[in-house]
């Protein structure tokens, strides 16, 4: 399972380390690939996970959750 998750607030690739980490973090995520230019970053997941995760994770680390949408 792939989730898409739409990040306002990143500007440089200092931003795209530290979202990278804030999911890297989460219980059942394997990978996560940001995307700066995009404004997204898509999670591949080994369970299923609770979007409010995610958006706990990201509005810690100093950015804002516009949308999650699976993939």
């Amino acid at each position: 399972m792939k989730k898409k998750i739409l990040i306002e607030g990143m500007s440089c690739q200092h931003c795209v380390g530290h979202v990278t980490e804030a999911l890297g973090e989460i219980c059942g995520v394997k990978s996560v690939n940001v995307d700066l230019d995009n404004k997204n970053a898509v999670v591949d997941l080994a369970h299923p996970v609770d979007d409010v995760k995610f958006k706990e994770a990201i509005d810690e680390a100093g950015y804002e959750v516009v949308g999650i949408e699976e993939i």
